[in-house]
């Protein structure tokens, strides 16, 4: 479905669009910025401008022996998916606003990708003896809301308040790809199967499938959604889950739907009939299960198999541990893909934090 192109090509996106609620916070860190609604569309998807700096090395070469030890060793041995993380390892500093999003990179495990509102994204090196930031890109010319590592090779797909996902090779400090779109992009996911497709949702409520190969949108999905939330393909990767915001209506079904990725149909939209919004969307690694976190403040438990049902009885698993991380909001906390005990999390002050 092609996007409608904006009549005026010199908008500039550093707010929100219109009718979108906005927080406080939000709103205190755009300022007085003007608002505006749609992009441009117009520039070619395609660029080999550099906006990256370079700050230290990404290899692995310079960890410490004992993490290199872990990270092989957990690579065959998962045993110890029971420990838990204890305490702050390790402080990285490097944004000047808040942080929206952190991702680990599944093939370069010693690498920490984070999305700041200062509309730059930071490529850390958690380990490194030396310098932990290496790398700053700075490609999007408003706030970023979201970014995902490639599952091959060194990229990082990111999306922001500058209606827009982009793809940047880590390695050669180059934007790709640009993938514009007429909303604001807040989730972007790549299909767990393909690491050419990518789904992105935005703050008009569109759920979009992208090929990476042709920078063309697939599929669209389309229904009368708030802003989409998050998403998540379920583990066969023929589904996905996608969350909105219904709190600027009476009617809580959409809040969460399974889609059937190649149908472009709902599969069911009545799945969460509590009038909440669940801002988070995960499935299980390996059970037939995904949860979402409502802001009733429980985590909601559901079949992944249809018809999708809530477990009504069973709320949230037993509290292990609790961790003072921050005085001000924690925004996004990843399990690292190798070692179950290391977990990152990040601040709207502005911190990256490793907990082991």
């Amino acid at each position: 479905m092609p996007l409608r192109p904006n009549p005026n090509p010199n908008l500039q996106t550093e707010a929100p669009v219109p009718g979108r609620y906005v927080s406080k916070r939000e709103r205190a860190l755009f300022g007085s910025s003007p608002r505006v609604s749609d992009p441009n569309p117009n520039p070619p998807s395609t660029t080999t401008s550099s906006s990256a700096s370079v700050f230290g090395s990404i290899s692995d070469s310079n960890i410490p022996h004992d993490i290199m030890l872990s990270l092989r060793r957990q690579r065959e041995d998962r045993t110890r998916l029971g420990r838990i993380s204890e305490r702050l390892t390790i402080a990285l500093h490097g944004h000047t606003k808040a942080v929206n999003a952190i991702h680990w990179s599944p093939s370069h495990a010693h690498l920490l990708a984070s999305a700041g509102m200062d509309h730059s994204i930071c490529i850390w090196n958690v380990w490194s003896r030396d310098q932990k930031k290496v790398r700053v890109l700075s490609f999007h010319n408003a706030a970023v809301k979201d970014v995902r590592w490639s599952q091959k090779g060194l990229s990082v797909l990111s999306c922001g308040y500058d209606c827009s996902s982009r793809l940047v090779d880590i390695e050669k400090g180059i934007e790709t790809q640009v993938f514009r779109e007429d909303q604001v992009v807040g989730v972007i996911k790549f299909h767990p199967d393909n690491c050419n497709l990518f789904l992105s949702g935005g703050a008009k409520g569109h759920l979009r499938l992208w090929d990476i190969r042709t920078s063309k949108v697939v599929h669209e999905y389309i229904r009368s959604l708030g802003s989409i939330l998050d998403v998540e393909f379920a583990i066969n990767g023929k589904q996905f889950i996608s969350s909105s915001d219904v709190s600027r209506s009476n009617v809580s079904e959409n809040s969460i739907i399974v889609w059937d990725v190649s149908r472009q149909v709902p599969l069911s939209n009545q799945v969460y009939v509590e009038a909440y919004t669940c801002p988070c969307v995960r499935r299980h690694p390996f059970d037939p299960f995904f949860v979402a976190q409502s802001n009733a403040n429980y985590i909601a438990i559901f079949s992944s198999s249809p018809p999708f049902k809530l477990d009504k009885y069973k709320r949230s698993s037993k509290l292990v541990r609790k961790i003072k991380a921050y005085e001000e909001a924690c925004i996004d906390v990843a399990f690292h893909p190798i070692m179950p005990n290391v977990i990152a999390s990040c601040s709207w002050n502005g911190d990256v934090s490793i907990f082991e």
